[in-house]
């Protein structure tokens, strides 16, 4: 926070911030999936720390409202009659009468974890509203194992941050593209536009068609948008031009490049990169 005040360059937490933009990346779909929208959303956030306040700060840009979200800390909800609140938990103290997690996630439609390994039980996920999201975010064990969750649920929509996983919600989807739009243009800051940005691109591309080189190198015969496919995979080199281009609009639309953006010349500019330069094994092993 205080270098973003002192600095005039490109400053981003991306454990805090980064986190946020892929994981509102994951929500916007699986929520699109889902039917549903966005203020109508429950979600309840277990955990506290820095990437929590940072997402939950980021998922009422997208459109959530406040009182829908319910966020948990190691000593239950946040809630009016708590004490000794940090100035950040405070401003997401809810009304709610829930006192614990397992009494708050009753009808959520979205758990998201930044919390520790086996705080959500297969019977609460049972209590969750239908098809609902669950990001259990922890590492190197989720709050819940996919395949436990998966068994009670067959209309669960699931990411964790693991690569044996679908859905790894995973930072490089987008902390390398989103520097690569902001230099590009001398942006003096990163912003809450250009992170939105970020997040809606990479949710878009989860909708296109995956190329063939993506397929062989994940060893797939197909990839495509739905509960097992909400955001890329990190091998996808489409995500240079499409999220590095849209932040880097971004930044000049909310006034804080230094130079100008031609969009047609930038896209030409950051394809021509990728071809150059990404390189896409045959198969992970």
């Amino acid at each position: 926070r205080r270098l973003r005040k002192e600095l005039d360059i490109p400053v981003m937490h991306d454990d805090q911030h980064g986190t946020a933009i892929i994981s509102s990346a994951a929500l916007l779909n699986a929520m699109e999936i889902a039917g549903k929208r966005m203020e109508d959303v429950r979600i309840v956030i277990n955990g506290a720390g820095a990437a929590a306040i940072a997402s939950a700060d980021m998922y009422l840009k997208l459109g959530v409202r406040k009182e829908n979200i319910i966020m948990c800390d190691s000593k239950g909800v946040i809630n009016k009659t708590r004490d000794k609140l940090t100035e950040e938990k405070l401003r997401f103290v809810n009304e709610t009468s829930a006192r614990t997690l397992d009494e708050a996630i009753t009808g959520a439609d979205a758990f998201i974890g930044f919390s520790k390994a086996g705080v959500l039980k297969p019977e609460m996920v049972m209590k969750m509203a239908p098809s609902p999201l669950i990001l259990a975010l922890a590492n190197p064990e989720p709050e819940i194992n996919y395949d436990e969750a998966k068994a009670v649920r067959k209309d669960l929509i699931m990411g964790t941050g693991r690569s044996d996983y679908p859905n790894q919600v995973n930072n490089v989807l987008g902390f390398p593209y989103i520097f690569r739009g902001a230099l590009d243009v001398r942006a003096r800051e990163i912003n809450d536009k250009m992170k939105l940005a970020a997040a809606k691109a990479i949710a878009g591309l989860a909708k296109e068609e995956v190329p063939e080189e993506i397929l062989r190198a994940y060893n797939k015969k197909s990839m495509s948008f739905g509960p097992d496919y909400l955001i890329p995979v990190p091998l996808d080199k489409r995500l240079l031009y499409r999220v590095a281009s849209a932040v880097a609009e971004a930044a000049v639309d909310s006034g804080v490049a230094r130079i100008g953006y031609d969009a047609v010349k930038y896209r030409k500019y950051v394809e021509r990169i990728c071809r150059e330069r990404c390189y896409v094994s045959d198969k992970i092993r």
